[in-house]
């Protein structure tokens, strides 16, 4: 049995970080059977971060080597029939979402604007934590912004770099189908884990803006929501 391991759920997305959410649809997405785990402490999980899976007593981190595994133990072909062209396609908008992370993470940790919200949020959903906790958690995001560079933005600035990001995800994704087709590819769950964790956020961001204006965004968020949901 295949277990996950992520952060917590928050506003009703399984996972309240993107890379997690990627995998949780990954794997609901291609049928296979897992457990889910949540946790907040991610010390003890390859690399110190999350998500991490544990198949068969091996622990495999990061969300892209987590894919590649499952496509050799468990056979897992959401991108079987993709094209060389799309394949380089899909790695480009991988790294893109990279980029798209940092400014997702700066609106909820580090943006004055919108952390009290967040952290009310998380304190609401999860009577686990504690107020110390998440400031601790805020003021260690903090230094990772700062070395990452994305700290040392102004937040017009940042917020430009992520809508910039999302933009090119409203001209690639079509009004219909996914990006690639009819049917989801891995890619599509991770561009999925992204918007959901924007769109279904319940804190008006400007990168949440954005999302609820492009109608293929949201059609595409919606739908990848609704085929994994449940079960």
């Amino acid at each position: 049995m295949i277990t996950l391991y992520s952060y917590p759920m928050l506003f009703g997305v399984a996972d309240n970080n993107g890379y997690g959410l990627k995998i949780f649809a990954v794997l609901r997405l291609a049928g296979l059977p897992f457990e889910h785990r949540h946790l907040l402490d991610a010390s003890a999980a390859p690399r110190g971060q999350l998500p991490y899976i544990e198949d068969d007593g091996e622990a495999i981190g990061d969300s892209s080597a987590i894919i590649a595994h499952l496509e050799r133990r468990h056979g897992l072909s959401l991108d079987a029939g993709l094209s060389r062209a799309q394949r380089d396609t899909g790695h480009m908008v991988t790294r893109m979402l990279d980029d798209l992370y940092w400014v997702m993470s700066y609106s909820r940790w580090k943006d004055e604007a919108y952390w009290p919200q967040f952290r009310d949020a998380l304190l609401a959903q999860h009577p686990e934590l504690t107020g110390e906790a998440l400031l601790k958690a805020k003021e260690f995001n903090a230094k990772r912004y700062y070395y990452q560079g994305i700290g040392r933005y102004e937040p017009k600035d940042a917020y430009a770099r992520g809508l910039a990001d999302l933009q090119v995800l409203a001209d690639l994704i079509p009004e219909d189908g996914y990006l690639f087709g009819d049917a989801p590819s891995t890619v599509d769950a991770g561009i999925y884990g992204f918007l959901a964790n924007i769109y279904y956020y319940e804190i008006d961001t400007p990168l949440r803006a954005l999302v609820g204006e492009r109608p293929n965004l949201v059609r595409h968020c919606t739908a990848i929501h609704a085929a994994i949901s449940g079960g």
